[in-house]
């Protein structure tokens, strides 16, 4: 038809480069759209267009304008007639996939406004149902219809459902349309569900990807029907319903790697889908579900422990960092698989024991009279008696994981027991909830008799101790105060663990830092903050410095948490920190390591560090509140920071003496740092977008977006210039060169008064002044100097 290819003509001019072509094509669809045969039109190319491009443009077109034309909320009947919406039928049930994603949002809107909310649409359900047990992998005479194309039609027809559609209204009754959806369509796929599944689990060796895809269709058709309502057809086959999910999650293998293309991984995604059924069991339908309940935990708890696996242990020691992001996630790195991942089978099933410990348990009638029963009552009088329900944590969670022996001398050697319980160990750390409502009693007597034990008996076993490490860290706010002493002792000293033969402990020690913040954060005070302080420069020089973004954000943890308790120790911690760094200067500074300097990055977050520790002592009450701009001396601490007269000799010593190492170390440290940054913006470095990001293309505005260099640059000249600044301010005030001395007469002369002066002025005249600082033997090199002039 004309009409059509007319169409079609308007639909590619819609994909090309030239914006006034787009524009032109638009508005002449935009006329074309008024007519009453357009969105035929548009449908027929959606299915029968010349390339998969004019298709989706088409379906998209199609989408818009039902949109447009039909109301949001439903309240009204769609003006779509019955031709269309059987051809629209059709073509659901051929298309490809890519067009297929598309054409469902039209059907979902036309569906809502005709089913869900309206009855003009009876004949729906019924061709569904047909189209489905007539579909190609059901009814394999050749069937023209495809079996996942007509689920994904019916799980887009459940969507409103999973919500309740009159939340205001209490114990609202289940929807008469989704009892129908349910004895035609859904009862009738439960028993093709259950063969699927044996048709799935018998072929162990190869993963049949249409199978997989129609397992996973239906799981999700299955969890929008019971997410908020329980039709009365579905509640008789749940029992075999749910047999048929813990199979499948107890088919799953963890000990090879899934992509993205794997077939398997659609397996997994069955599985988390899974879950997420049998926590909607127990949150909503509880009478349902309690039958099911030790089953459901069992299979959660395999789930757990299953998940540590063969490749685990080898990521331990070829990739500690990938380790520690899907086992032992926590707030000291940002990056977390748990935070981030689509599926983590572990995620979901420490979750589902979560959601089932705070499940309310059945009522405990407990008579408040102690006569018989037979005793006479006062007329009217009724009979007193609370309804005690305890949580399904306290009746069966924790009970069950009790059975399981902790690790102890005479047992350790069983590699059983030790995998169990790392899965107990993963179950407890999901149940913060739970244990945050208990009596402090209740915890204290779980971690001593469950956890703590652990820290003796298991020193041979890194990987169950770096578990428990990663649960006190997620126990740390449902702690008891009197519990945290003993806690933090157990965690410092798996911080220090070190390693065991051919066995890296530094899971142990980053979960047990993860732990320390967690217990930070929630308010535990230590002892003496000397010994975390310690930590922190022992680590650097290490191999484990490559990771120091941990080792800043454990310091910025610390720093909040001590305070003043922190900042004594701050001068003796600097000045050792200076000769740790040092450790990562060439002998020879001239030509500054290059970008792929095993050394240079590290040199440059270790200049961080030093700012975090330099800032930390200014800004603290032992050196003072603040460093500050002050009239005609330039760049000088606070006068609330310097003692009184009044106080001791040895208060202001210390002061003045602690200035003076801080400032030092700050200028010796970050010079190079910041001479390192400016050294490598020259063209030798060709990274795309490091140097000149180009600009967007239309219809973006022409402003190009900031390079890497350009990031960098910004961050040197917001933190990094504004800390060497004030650093290095107490070089002035710290008696290297006295108030009113010539030198700083003139410097006042060169800079002009300092309440409007030029920051990056101000740094590049210190540098200049003091690149005479020895590091280690070694001043700070020339070309670095000219790059800062």
């Amino acid at each position: 038809m004309a009409e059509v290819t007319h169409i079609a003509h308007l639909l590619n001019q819609t994909l090309s480069p030239d914006a006034n072509a787009v524009r032109a094509a638009t508005d002449a669809l935009d006329r074309l759209s008024l007519t009453p045969h357009f969105p035929f039109y548009l449908l027929s190319i959606s299915t029968g267009g010349e390339n998969q491009g004019q298709k989706i443009a088409a379906a998209t077109y199609l989408k818009n304008l039902t949109r447009r034309n039909i109301d949001s909320n439903g309240a009204t009947p769609s003006n779509v007639s019955n031709e269309f919406k059987e051809q629209l039928m059709q073509a659901l049930l051929q298309v490809e996939l890519p067009v297929l994603k598309i054409l469902v949002e039209v059907f979902r809107a036309v569906a809502v406004a005709d089913f869900v909310k309206n009855s003009s649409w009876p004949e729906l359900v019924p061709n569904l149902q047909s189209a489905i047990q007539n579909s190609h992998l059901i009814n394999v005479s050749n069937s023209k219809w495809n079996t996942i194309n007509a689920l994904i039609v019916l799980h887009a027809l459940l969507r409103p459902f999973q919500y309740f559609l009159n939340p205001k209204v209490a114990k609202e009754p289940v929807p008469p349309k989704l009892e129908l959806i349910s004895k035609e369509i859904l009862m009738p796929l439960l028993a093709v569900f259950h063969q699927f599944v044996e048709k799935a689990l018998a072929n162990h060796d190869t993963v049949e990807t249409e199978t997989e895809k129609v397992l996973l269709t239906i799981c999700k058709c299955l969890h929008f029907a019971v997410r908020s309502y329980m039709p009365s057809s579905l509640a008789p086959l749940l029992p075999s319903f749910c047999r048929d999910l813990m199979n499948i999650l107890g088919s799953l293998s963890f000990d090879c790697g899934v992509t993205q293309e794997d077939g398997y991984l659609t397996r997994l995604k069955t599985g988390k889908r899974s879950l997420l059924i049998f926590s909607a069991l127990v949150t909503r339908h509880r009478k349902h579900s309690d039958k099911l309940m030790p089953e459901i935990i069992n299979c959660a708890l395999n789930i757990v422990k299953f998940s540590k696996n063969t490749s685990d242990m080898s990521e331990w020691e070829e990739d500690a960092d990938e380790y520690i992001r899907k086992n032992l996630p926590s707030d000291i790195d940002e990056i977390c698989g748990w935070r981030e991942d689509l599926f983590t089978a572990r995620k979901s099933a420490v979750n589902l024991l979560g959601v089932i410990s705070m499940s309310k348990g059945p009522p405990m009638e407990t008579s408040t009279d102690s006569s018989s029963a037979s005793a006479k009552r006062k007329k009217g009088q009724k009979n007193k008696r609370s309804n005690q329900r305890r949580s399904m944590g306290e009746l069966l969670v924790l009970p069950f994981l009790s059975k399981f022996p902790i690790p102890s001398d005479s047992n350790v050697s069983q590699k059983k027991i030790l995998n169990d319980y790392f899965g107990v160990l993963m179950a407890y750390g999901g149940l913060q909830d739970f244990l945050r409502e208990q009596e402090s009693g209740y915890v204290t007597t779980l971690v001593r008799t469950r956890i703590l034990p652990l820290y003796t008996v298991a020193v041979s076993q890194p990987y169950l101790v770096a578990s428990a490490n990663w649960v006190l860290g997620e126990l740390g706010s449902c702690l008891p105060e009197e519990m945290s002493a003993d806690v933090y002792s157990q965690l410092l000293m798996a911080l220090v663990m070190p390693d065991k033969q051919d066995t890296s402990c530094y899971p142990v020690r980053v979960s047990a830092a993860g732990a320390i913040t967690t217990l930070l954060d929630n308010d535990y005070m230590p002892p003496d903050f000397l010994p975390l302080l310690q930590v922190i420069v022992s680590n650097i020089g290490t191999d484990e410095s490559e990771r120091l973004h941990l080792i800043f954000s454990f310091s910025v943890s610390i720093m909040e948490a001590g305070d003043e308790k922190v900042a004594v120790h701050i001068p003796h911690i600097v000045s050792t920190l200076v000769g740790s760094i040092s450790k990562w200067l060439t002998a020879n500074l001239e030509p500054w390591p290059q970008p792929d300097s095993p050394h240079g990055l590290q040199h440059l977050m270790l200049c961080l560090i030093v700012a975090l520790f330099a800032e930390h002592a200014c800004v603290s009450c032992y050196f003072g509140p603040c460093w500050i701009f002050s009239g005609s001396h330039g760049f000088r601490l606070g006068e609330n920071s310097k003692p009184e007269e009044s106080e001791s000799n040895d208060s202001r010593e210390k002061w003045a003496a602690g200035q003076v190492l801080v400032g030092r170390a700050f200028c010796c440290t970050l010079a190079p740092g910041l001479a390192y940054i400016s050294m490598h913006t020259d063209s030798r470095v060709q990274a795309e977008n490091f140097l000149v990001k180009e600009m967007p293309p239309p219809p973006a505005p022409p402003v190009h977006e900031r390079s890497i260099i350009e990031g960098i640059g910004s961050f040197i000249k917001e933190e990094f210039l504004n800390r060497y600044a004030k650093a290095a301010e107490a070089l002035e005030n710290g008696s290297i060169i006295e108030e009113g001395d010539d030198e700083d007469q003139e410097l006042e002369m060169e800079l002009g008064q300092l309440h409007d002066v030029d920051e990056q002025k101000v740094v590049l005249s210190l540098i200049d002044k003091y690149h005479h600082v020895l590091i280690q033997g070694h001043s700070l090199p020339s070309r670095a100097r000219r790059e800062f002039s």
